[in-house]
């Protein structure tokens, strides 16, 4: 175990009730850096998160996305945090994920508490999906926001909220260019609290009922 796991966390997905998709799914910081993303595929995850709920369909999403080697990759990469740069350019796109946030004369959205969440859900849809074609995501919030609303010239209605790099993981031997600590980072095995931590009945903070039943 992990001396940053949370206590009670477990790092085994249960491979007999999670599809696949979910217990195969990684926070991958070791891309290979030669692979190029058909612009097809890369169509097909983004239409994944074009399809996720959202509150009235209010769809209160956008994506800047950066291909490597393009202007808008290196224009992200100029923004993200150094931690991130260290890793980030080598994934085969990095996409600036957007929520509305506001209304102006062109745009209103009724349902702007919920903007944030609806987000997530259209990029947890990407995540299912690049994993469905052997791809992996990461996730992340290591970057410059207001550079980055002003570098895409963001209206003031929208803002910057995550960034996701998103490729192929490499291979043997691409993680030894980069820098130890995320190396040591890459290695981490993955761990959750356990069910009882945060399934709640009856009262917040007691255990669902249903968890302990056979």
């Amino acid at each position: 175990m992990s001396d940053f796991a949370p206590r009670g966390a477990s790092s085994d997905a249960p491979s007999d009730t999670l599809t696949p998709l979910l217990r195969q799914r990684e926070s991958v910081m070791v891309y290979d850096r030669e692979y190029v993303i058909p612009p097809d595929d890369l169509r097909a995850i983004l239409e994944a998160a074009r399809w996720a709920p959202s509150a009235g369909n209010s769809q209160p999403w956008g994506f800047i996305v950066g291909r490597r080697g393009d202007e808008t990759h290196r224009k992200i990469v100029q923004v993200l945090s150094s931690a991130n740069q260290a890793w980030a350019p080598a994934a085969s796109a990095i996409i600036i994920t957007l929520h509305q946030v506001a209304t102006d004369f062109d745009h209103e959205i009724a349902y702007s508490d919920y903007a944030m969440f609806d987000l997530g859900q259209a990029v947890a849809h990407i995540t299912v999906q690049a994993r469905s074609m052997g791809l992996q995501v990461r996730q992340f919030g290591g970057f410059d926001h207001r550079a980055a609303n002003e570098a895409f010239e963001v209206p003031p209605h929208w803002a910057a909220t995550t960034g996701i790099a998103l490729g192929l993981p490499a291979t043997h031997g691409e993680e030894a260019s980069l820098p130890g600590w995320v190396q040591q980072r890459s290695r981490l095995p993955r761990e959750r609290l356990p069910l009882e931590a945060f399934v709640h009945s009856g009262s917040f903070g007691h255990a669902a009922d249903f968890l302990t039943e056979p």
